[in-house]
């Protein structure tokens, strides 16, 4: 290592599984990819209102469609995006005021998004799959 930089260059890994991320990096990119997740739903969601809106039959049917399988997998799903997504959101909204620089309590506040998405998930998981 310290003759690379002697030589003036850096280290390069071509195995992304070998690059070790802090767990902000790695909230980062989740709060990215969860973002993308909630724009691919939308289509989704229209189609469902477009359901819900047609009357009692598509009432009916759209209701049926959310009390199988694959629609409360599908409710599940976007509620931890939703859920992610925003307490992320709030966590850069912090680091945009000047909270959370200290590379301490930025690791904490990165695990106390993680625990609180968890924990949020559970509670609105028991509701839904009941």
């Amino acid at each position: 290592m310290a003759n690379m930089k002697k030589a003036g260059l850096r280290p390069v890994f071509l195995n992304l599984l070998q690059i070790r991320l802090p767990h902000g990096g790695v909230l980062s990119i989740v709060h990215r990819v969860t973002g993308v997740l909630l724009v691919l739903a939308i289509p989704l969601f229209i189609y469902l209102l477009q359901l819900l809106n047609s009357g009692t039959d598509g009432f009916s049917q759209a209701l049926a469609l959310l009390h199988g399988l694959p629609g409360k997998i599908f409710l599940s799903l976007t509620v931890w995006v939703l859920i992610q997504h925003s307490l992320s959101g709030i966590r850069h909204l912090m680091m945009d005021m000047g909270i959370s620089y200290d590379k301490n309590i930025a690791r904490k506040t990165a695990d106390t998004v993680f625990a609180l998405g968890l924990l949020m998930v559970i509670v609105t998981g028991v509701a839904i799959w009941l």
